[in-house]
């Protein structure tokens, strides 16, 4: 499936939409986020929190690679900003984790290879005004593509 595409216009759309994707995973889900500085992956990982009912603030994990999140279903943030080596993502065993978390990776595309090839790739690019936000999903695999219209409703219903 090629990637779907929505446009928001505030951090606020940014993370209704987030709303909107956690409402679709469900634990072992794997989502790799891609983006510059300040394009939105904290903020659209924090929808994704709300919908997974997440306690306590949701903060980009940059200085400790990894925050795991109670909620309805547990969110494993992380965030390879800082990311050394991709050894140092190895020996955090965060592969023992993914089946009973839903896993979002922020700076994905990084560490791509070594995550597993069932998961939604997101890539949020600013847009013409300073708070437009440009965000492709492309689902791949089979659990994915099964979810596809779902994905689509959500993304019909943004911006």
């Amino acid at each position: 499936m090629n990637g779907l595409s929505a446009v928001t216009h505030s951090a606020a759309e940014t993370r209704a939409l987030g709303v909107g994707l956690g409402a679709l995973l469900v634990a072992g889900d794997v989502v790799l986020l891609a983006g510059g500085l300040g394009a939105g992956k904290t903020e659209l990982t924090k929808g994704i929190a709300d919908a997974l009912e997440v306690k306590g603030s949701v903060l980009s994990p940059t200085f400790t690679l990894a925050l795991r999140h109670e909620g309805r279903v547990p969110l494993l943030h992380v965030d390879v900003y800082r990311l050394d080596r991709v050894q140092e993502l190895i020996d955090l065993g965060l592969e023992e984790d993914l089946d009973d978390v839903v896993t979002v990776v922020e700076w994905g595309h990084v560490v791509a290879a070594h995550l597993p090839r069932e998961r939604l790739e997101v890539r949020l690019d600013r847009g013409v005004g300073s708070d437009d936000r440009t965000v492709t999903i492309t689902p791949e695999g089979p659990s994915w593509h099964a979810r596809a219209l779902d994905l689509e409703r959500v993304l019909l219903g943004s911006g």
